[in-house]
């Protein structure tokens, strides 16, 4: 029998790409336009080398202690990991365990389908309505977990808290994640339901709002107890996740309240004017509450303003996915970026 046999297959994640010529306009992967705070340049600079032959610390004390105060929590109730995709996938591991499937919105994030097929978890995706919002009631039935992103990934589409706590309180005996990568960007964070409910954990991550995607920095915010069964499966798989300079950078950006505020400001109103703009060229698109949009054009085809776009050294993403084919899901960048885009869209004659 060939070894072959016994591999696990999967349809693995497909990133965004990131392309090595330096003179493009990247709004394909949700990045921050921005630095991150000087109080990181700072830390860099002072950072010792002699900790780098060491181990780093596996509880990464520093950093839990700096996102516990930050949320006005108690260091038990916060978990770091490298990325939000790291902590999510742990998440899965230690809570989807039964025979009863998971749901999650047809059109999100699409590495949940692929730790679920990895995992061999069992799921089942939940339709967003035509407007690409969440049906609350579809999550009011038998299931193994429930993974919202909020606000969601591609759509921007944010759900408030109420109806997020009415899902949770459907479901006590079902563990709740919502995935708040981009809810800096101007949603409402359903952090304050941890201390209601024992089975909703909250993550977040530093990769967008704070700038530090190349750092690979995520959290997860919980009860107590729930932490501690995350801790127990991560001691399990890879005692020393996170790196020392991970540990060190994430403290500093934590530390400088005003730069983080600041950005995220700046980001939400290029997203206004972006938005006009967009809506003047006739394009189509829910309200964002992310650091992007989800647009789509009744007359041009999405892969067509793709690939000119692409060819004039403006990339932004295109999914080749069921009812989302004819959509686009573009990155607020800084106002020049924004500027350059919409220059290319006139040019391929939307106007």
């Amino acid at each position: 029998m060939s070894w072959e046999n016994n591999v696990r297959r999967v349809v693995p994640y497909v990133p965004g790409e990131q392309p090595k010529e330096q003179d493009i306009v990247k709004l394909n992967t949700n990045e921050n336009p921005y630095a991150p705070s000087p109080m990181v340049t700072k830390a860099l600079r002072e950072m010792r080398a002699r900790p780098l032959r060491l181990y780093p610390d596996p509880k990464a004390d520093m950093l839990v202690s700096a996102i516990a105060k930050e949320y006005g929590l108690s260091n038990d109730m916060v978990f770091a990991g490298i990325g939000s995709d790291d902590v999510l996938a742990m998440l899965f591991m230690t809570f989807f365990n039964s025979a009863k499937p998971v749901l999650f919105p047809d059109i999100t994030y699409s590495f949940y389908d692929v730790w679920a097929e990895m995992l061999r978890i069992p799921y089942e995706t939940q339709p967003l309505d035509e407007n690409f919002h969440i049906v609350p009631e579809d999550y009011m039935k038998e299931n193994g977990g429930i993974v919202i992103a909020n606000p969601n990934a591609p759509t921007g589409v944010a759900i408030p808290v109420a109806t997020i706590e009415m899902i949770v309180k459907a479901n006590p005996d079902s563990i709740i994640i919502v995935d708040e990568a981009y809810v800096d960007f101007g949603a409402e964070s359903a952090l304050p339901l941890v201390h209601k409910y024992d089975n909703v954990i909250i993550t977040q991550t530093f990769s967008k709002s704070r700038s530090l995607a190349g750092l690979r920095i995520g959290y997860a915010m919980a009860a107590p107890g729930t932490i501690r069964y995350l801790n127990d499966v991560k001691y399990s798989f890879n005692s020393y996740t996170m790196n020392y300079p991970s540990i060190v950078l994430g403290t500093a950006a934590l530390s400088d309240k005003e730069h983080f505020e600041r950005t995220c400001a700046k980001v939400c109103a290029t997203r206004k004017w972006v938005m006009k703009r967009f809506r003047d060229l006739g394009f189509k698109f829910e309200e964002s509450s992310a650091n992007f949009l989800f647009v789509t054009h009744p007359d041009v085809q999405a892969r067509d303003i793709y690939d000119y776009l692409r060819a004039n050294g403006v990339y932004v993403r295109w999914f080749d996915k069921p009812r989302i084919r004819n959509y686009l899901r573009i990155t607020i960048g800084k106002d020049a970026q924004m500027d350059r885009l919409f220059e290319c869209l006139e040019d391929m004659g939307i106007k």
